[in-house]
């Protein structure tokens, strides 16, 4: 299985009218180029372009003899251009769209000889990307599986990743705090009540739920970059897919939600079923049924996998 970084050096003026250089870093698994149908994998916020294998962060969906099938497919992974996992930062982030990246991912399929794709899934960020992506090149993929994310951010996420924005420009521990109140949305109290059951660490002198969310914030202070997560929390604030664009996309859309998401919310993804059906488009829904909320589709994969396997 192939797993090193590969690069695709370009030139990009994004909407903000800023010429970049973009090292565009990739990861490949499973059969080689041309070899198989390939699949294009849309890592999420704190995500990077190693899927699969050993370390890899989707390792539970993306294998050989998993749903996603690497010896039966390609798969293919961009790392969103500032995300740090090959060293490359954005000072001024705030110069790329989540539309900047669809079309950084488009150029480099172009690069690649990639014409179509069988399939796109994305979870999340990487979801709300991809919307980006097919509404630019509707005949991109014969699949589109988008996963916990919806074509735009809505009012409710926008308002968290202004949180998000004020916390992570904190001089006292930024990531950390930024990272603690992110948890907080992507699970339900539900969920942090039913796992700690105001169980208090006597050694710490804490609640055992604190305990959790402070590792939780220092591990992704020691794994991840300010500068990542500001242009990540910022791309997440402002996916806004053109609406008018989601009816002439060609995949088969097959939309999946976390029924206690409170991020992306089922009950919008509903609304964009609803709506594309209304417009005769082949789209199905699914929905993860979960105490976890937005974080079901890292966790609940007996589900995720059931769903998928009806799919590809």
């Amino acid at each position: 299985m192939k797993t090193e970084l590969n690069y695709i050096n370009l030139s990009y003026q994004t909407h903000s009218k800023k010429e970049y250089h973009i090292p565009l870093s990739y990861e490949l698994f499973g059969k080689d180029l041309f070899t198989a149908p390939i699949i294009l994998i849309n890592h999420a916020l704190t995500g990077n372009s190693n899927v699969s294998g050993e370390k890899g962060w989707w390792k539970q969906l993306i294998g050989d003899g998993q749903i996603v099938d690497t010896k039966k497919y390609t798969v293919l992974c961009f790392n969103i251009p500032g995300n740090g996992y090959d060293n490359f930062l954005i000072e001024d982030y705030e110069d790329f769209t989540p539309s900047d990246i669809a079309n950084i991912f488009l150029k480099g399929l172009e690069i690649l000889h990639i014409e179509t794709l069988y399939a796109i899934i994305g979870g999340s960020l990487g979801g709300g990307i991809a919307w980006e992506m097919l509404s630019k090149k509707p005949d991109l993929a014969e699949v589109f599986i988008p996963i916990a994310c919806d074509f735009k951010t809505h009012d409710w996420l926008h308002a968290q990743c202004l949180v998000q924005k004020f916390l992570l420009n904190d001089k006292d521990e930024p990531l950390q705090k930024a990272r603690i109140h992110a948890m907080l949305c992507y699970r339900t109290p539900q969920s942090l009540n039913d796992r700690f059951q105001n169980k208090y660490n006597k050694d710490k002198q804490r609640l055992e739920s604190e305990d959790w969310l402070v590792y939780h914030g220092n591990a992704l202070n020691d794994r991840f970059s300010l500068k990542a997560y500001r242009l990540m929390n910022h791309l997440l604030m402002n996916i806004n897919t053109e609406e008018a664009m989601l009816e002439k996309i060609q995949a088969r859309m097959h939309m999946i939600s976390v029924d206690t998401d409170l991020f992306f919310p089922a009950s919008e993804i509903r609304m964009c079923f609803e709506r594309l059906t209304e417009k005769n488009k082949n789209v199905s829904y699914h929905e993860i049924q979960s105490i976890h909320g937005h974080d079901a589709f890292l966790m609940e994969y007996q589900q995720l996998n059931t769903i998928i396997k009806n799919i590809l």
